[in-house]
């Protein structure tokens, strides 16, 4: 008797000039809620540009009555609406939010036909930062495809660029800002030193701790260890759970000690009684064994740089970890004692640590600790979100100033009068209903160098160029803070030589890697250094915007 063959879908096929919409959503249903009223605002707009065009869209998935939201908020979910779409019709992926990549990566990955992301030019939610993930992710998994974003989807840019897509299935952008770094000579001490870093990394190895891969569906994120491990860095691969156990053993005059000490430095917690709402401070207690917790962790299993998933997981057993983040990367940072012996652990130093376990971000911070710390100038890094931005005249500033914005990891010795100016304010509670305070401060003045390392054709690449943090005056700051997250830091930043389209066109990540210099002049050292240590590790690197003190 022969088998009975399952039953393939029969996905709809496309009609002449229409597009597949879908919008991709977060994990949590209480994010997907309040999200939804600015991803159904961004589709009425994307409709009528395409309408224009004398194109339909059709949506690739219902909004449910029940969840009260449009989005896929899950990968069987995702797999599902991938079952109706056909694999040859023009897709646009549309994002006013935050998104797991994960929902729709496997769909996108075995579509053949044009894949357009497309973000709102907003800091709300945003949807900037869940494009850019998103593009990331595809770039890591080799898929094609196009990016588009605008504030309104009425503007030249916008359409002109709507229109290449619809005519020939792509957009090409400028990214003329981009040069590879082996058409430089570097200056022959920086590049000794890089190399000689660079060495050592591969010769003595490190360890990355990493409290539960993946985080938050950046499946751009995650390093293979094929590609991670000839840098000299090998994954050590902890458990949350590790560290909610290890908090539990953690005493309450320890955990008072640490506040106690932050305090002292001047930092202020934003304290109310209402924990569903407000900082209490148990919720402040809780963070402060997270914070003992994982340096001891750390040092157990001979950590070199660590990173908490952040989000899933922990959020539904205990308060969030960003103040724990924050402190870890400063090197001035409440002492934490080894349970026996009362050796302070790490002591003078920073423990690196990379917000929502990226991977790319840990090797990168890794990376740049060592060179800041050989070349004597603050070793102090962090990741931001590439959240948003607007151009700013006045007071000395004018020019495009990006709102680059992190939950946690931002240390206080970025920002105006260090702890002094730090503040600790509760997580929203539509992502965290168990609370928790952030570290929250607005990024000094002065010369930085940013990166990013990703994966592209299955090597390391990584995009590296100068930049400036600018002083806004109050009123710019908290307009910015009130367009996107208030409780998190803030950094204005200036990238030299690159627009705002050239820098979307081209980062391959929601993140960006900062680190200050003490001027201009040890910002170009220190540059030309971390290029030919990431040269050295078989990275390849992409010098973005000017020349920045290189010599042809």
């Amino acid at each position: 008797m022969p088998y009975k063959l399952p039953e393939l879908a029969k996905p709809q096929l496309p009609q002449k000039n229409e597009v597949v919409l879908i919008a991709n959503g977060d994990l949590r249903l209480s994010a997907n809620r309040v999200c939804w009223p600015a991803q159904r605002d961004m589709e009425k707009a994307v409709t009528a540009a395409f309408r224009k065009e004398g194109w339909r869209v059709r949506r690739g998935h219902a909004y449910k009555k029940d969840e009260r939201h449009g989005f896929i908020a899950s990968q069987k979910e995702g797999m599902d609406v991938f079952k109706t779409i056909h694999p040859d019709a023009p897709l646009v992926v549309a994002e006013a939010v935050w998104q797991y990549s994960h929902h729709v990566l496997h769909g996108l990955a075995t579509h053949r036909g044009p894949i357009l992301t497309l973000a709102n030019w907003s800091g709300q939610w945003p949807g900037l930062v869940g494009m850019l993930n998103l593009n990331g992710s595809l770039t890591k998994a080799g898929v094609p495809y196009s990016t588009l974003w605008s504030k309104n989807f009425t503007d030249a840019f916008f359409r002109k660029g709507l229109r290449e897509w619809l005519e020939t299935g792509i957009v090409t952008h400028d990214t003329s800002h981009v040069r590879n770094a082996d058409t430089f000579r570097l200056p022959d001490a920086e590049a000794d030193l890089g190399r000689s870093l660079a060495h050592q990394l591969q010769t003595e190895k490190a360890i990355m701790g990493i409290f539960d891969e993946g985080c938050m569906g950046m499946f751009n994120a995650i390093i293979p260890d094929h590609l991670l491990n000839p840098t000299g860095v090998y994954k050590e691969r902890l458990s949350q759970s590790a560290l909610w156990a290890e908090m539990c053993q953690v005493t309450d005059k320890e955990a008072s000690a640490v506040r106690s000490w932050l305090e002292r430095k001047g930092l202020t917690f934003v304290i109310g009684k209402k924990p569903k709402d407000e900082l209490t401070d148990d919720q402040i207690h809780s963070q402060c064994k997270m914070y003992i917790a994982a340096v001891r962790i750390a040092h157990d299993f001979g950590c070199a740089t660590i990173g908490i998933q952040y989000q899933q997981g922990l959020k539904d057993i205990c308060p969030a970890s960003d103040l724990v983040e924050g402190i870890l990367n400063n090197v001035d940072r409440p002492p934490v004692k080894a349970r026996n012996n009362g050796q302070v652990l790490y002591k003078g130093q920073a423990l690196p640590h990379f917000n929502e376990v990226d991977e790319c971000a840990g090797l990168d911070g890794l990376i740049t600790n060592r060179i800041w710390k050989a070349l004597r100038q603050p070793p102090e890094n962090t990741l931001h979100d590439l959240r948003w931005g607007d151009p700013y005249k006045g007071r000395g500033v004018n020019d495009y100033v990006w709102v680059f914005l992190i939950s946690g990891g931002a240390p206080p010795a970025h920002y105006i009068n260090g702890y002094k100016g730090t503040v600790s304010e509760r997580q929203p509670k539509m992502y965290f209903p168990l609370g928790g305070g952030t570290c929250k401060g607005v990024s000094k003045p002065g010369e930085i160098v940013w990166s990013r390392i990703y994966v592209q054709d299955n090597e390391l690449h990584m995009d590296i160029g100068r930049g400036g943090v600018v002083k806004l005056p109050d009123q710019e700051t908290n307009r910015r803070w009130q367009a996107t997250t208030p409780q998190w830091p803030i950094m204005h930043a200036v990238t030299y030589g690159i627009t705002r389209d050239q820098m979307m066109a081209r980062h391959k990540a929601n993140h960006i890697q900062v680190a200050y210099a003490r001027n201009a002049a040890a910002a170009n050292k220190a540059l030309a250094v971390k290029i030919a240590f990431a040269q050295e590790l078989d990275v390849k690197v992409h010098v973005c915007g000017t020349k920045n003190g290189l010599v042809d």
